[in-house]
This record gives structure tokens, C-alpha cells and sequence, in this order.
């Protein structure tokens, strides 16, 4: 009887592996930075930053507390809200911009 080859006798655990670092690379590692960079976004708030948020509204944030902002959507109205659901910060003038359109 012949001797099983190093594949036959490790095939299945190689692809296996194989198979998660590819999951790995290319779901589990891209989230990791997408979620740093949220949580930067998030820590990097200040007042008078023009943002969006998860929902689509624009606004200007007025104050920033330890987990909550502010946000002036117009002359009218004002929000408060999770600094989680700032989904990102707009450039300076934006609102400005979207404002005479």
C-alpha cells in the first residue's frame, strides 16, 4: 500500500485554512478600518464642523458633549443626537453651497 501524500493527508485542512484568511482579507479586515476610521471621525468632532449624518440630514454642530452633539439643521431647528450617527465630516462651506442651489 502506497504512503498518502503531505495533500492527501493535509488537503482539506490547507484549503480550509486557506478559505478563512481569505474572509479575512477580504470582509473581516476592511470593516476593522472602516470602524477605525468611524471612531476617529466620531472622536475628532468639534464645534462648528459641518457634518452628515447616517440619515442624510446636513447640519452644524453647536456642542459637543461626551457622547452626544448638537446639531443646527437651520435657523429653526436644532437636534440632538449620538456622535455614532455622524457618518462624516462635510467641507467647510458646504451647507453654504447646498443653501443657494
Amino acid at each position: 500500500m502506497p504512503q498518502p501524500t503531505f495533500f492527501e493527508t493535509y488537503g482539506a485542512f490547507i484549503m480550509l485554512f486557506v478559505f478563512f484568511i481569505f474572509i479575512y482579507i477580504v470582509t473581516i479586515r476592511p470593516q476593522q478600518k472602516r470602524q477605525k476610521e468611524h471612531e476617529n471621525l466620531v472622536s475628532s468632532l468639534q464645534k462648528g464642523d459641518e457634518v452628515m449624518t447616517s440619515s442624510g440630514l446636513v447640519g452644524k454642530i453647536e456642542s459637543v458633549k461626551d457622547r452626544y452633539v448638537s446639531v443646527r439643521l437651520n435657523d429653526a431647528v436644532k437636534i440632538n443626537m449620538q456622535k455614532e450617527f455622524v457618518s462624516s465630516k462635510l467641507p467647510k462651506g458646504t451647507i453654504n453651497s447646498i443653501e443657494a442651489q
